[in-house]
């Protein structure tokens, strides 16, 4: 029995030996294995990709792009609605609904709604009148103005249809809500006048005879802004007579000019694609030059008038105001145009909005005379 277990003793201790000369083996091969010199760094930046952030970012991407898209969509628009057009239909409907003001009293929240049920169907009429006639004139545009929304192909047909019928029924569906007949009136000329204008049918497309094309402008701009909002603030919103005053009479008689003037204007720098096009405008007729100096001399003529009105008012403070502010305003004219070069487009164009600068300006002193 002695002799056996030293046996077993005996075995169990080579068994020991073996296991610790394989683990020794082992463990010195793996100390052979490199690490690489940025293993810790690896081990430390690792990490498995975030479903939530990719999620995100995704998120993220998509906002960014319809910002971008709406952003062009509301430049597009603001380029569509003409807005040198819609700021002068702003002040000269504002400027002539505070003629019929005689008291700060009247300054009052009936009178703050009286003007908004006016100017906001005004403006969409506005907007009706110029997309219409971008809808006739894309051929045209594309060679006078490539970088309105129709023209350029930023708008398609479909959706300037869309908001120009829009425009039309916001127009009459808020000018029949005002219960005001001056609006409403105002509000169908126009349609009318610009509907003649632009439309391609037989007997319409005014604008292809220089004549009916000056009328339709002057008629909107000069007569029916100042006598139909005149009215309408006047009998229907202060509740007052209508009776006509002084400054509402010069500023009918002054914006005759004025709208006469644009109505000229606005073709001298088209007259490429209005020949091209068989539209007859005056500068297709006489020329570009001479047409700009008899825009210039009608400005200056009405400016003239507009300083011996000044000058026979009573009110020294008008009259300084009423004198200088025209002289001024047909200096900086006159100053102008003798240095512009008729030939050039971009400097036509530019000098056709200093005329609606001067357009805008003239609502300013409007006010002064009495």
């Amino acid at each position: 029995g002695a002799k056996r277990i030293k046996n077993l003793e005996a075995h169990n201790e080579r068994n020991s030996t073996c296991h610790s000369l394989t683990l020794s083996a082992v463990t010195s091969d793996l100390r052979c294995i490199k690490r690489p010199s940025n293993y810790h760094q690896i081990k430390c930046n690792y990490h498995v990709p975030s479903n939530h952030a990719n999620v995100h970012d995704q998120k993220t991407d998509w906002l960014d792009e319809l910002q971008n898209v709406a952003r062009k969509q509301l430049d597009a628009f603001y380029r569509f609605s003409r807005p040198h057009t819609v700021i002068g239909t702003i002040i000269g409907i504002t400027t002539v609904s505070v003629l019929p003001v005689e008291t700060i009293s009247d300054i009052s929240p009936t009178f703050f709604l009286g003007l908004f049920k006016a100017l906001v169907p005004a403006i969409f009429m506005n907007i009706y009148v110029v997309g219409l006639n971008q809808l006739f004139d894309v051929e045209i545009d594309k060679v006078n103005k490539p970088t309105l929304p129709l023209a350029s192909g930023e708008f398609s047909m479909s959706t300037g249809i869309v908001l120009v019928a829009a425009s039309c029924i916001m127009s009459f569906a808020m000018g029949v809500k005002s219960g005001s007949p001056p609006v409403l009136f105002a509000l169908l000329i126009s349609f009318l006048l610009g509907s003649a204008y632009s439309v391609d049918l037989p007997l319409l497309r005014w604008k292809r005879h220089a004549f009916l094309a000056a009328s339709c402008i002057l008629c909107v701009r000069a007569i029916l802004v100042q006598l139909a909002f005149f009215m309408h603030i006047q009998r229907y919103v202060l509740g007052r007579p209508i009776v006509l005053k002084k400054s509402v009479i010069f500023a009918t008689a002054f914006m005759c000019f004025f709208s006469a003037v644009i109505a000229l204007f606005k073709d001298i720098p088209d007259v490429d694609g209005d020949r091209d096009y068989g539209i007859q405008s005056f500068s297709v007729r006489l020329g570009q030059k001479k047409v700009f100096w008899l825009c210039v001399k009608l400005l200056l003529t009405a400016y003239a008038i507009a300083m011996l009105v000044g000058a026979s008012s009573c009110d020294k403070l008008r009259r300084l105001v009423t004198v200088f502010g025209h002289g001024s305003l047909a200096s900086v004219l006159l100053l102008r145009a003798r240095r512009l070069d008729v030939q050039n487009k971009t400097s036509i164009t530019a000098f056709y909005m200093f005329i609606w600068k001067l357009f805008y300006a003239e609502y300013f002193l409007i006010p002064f005379v009495s």
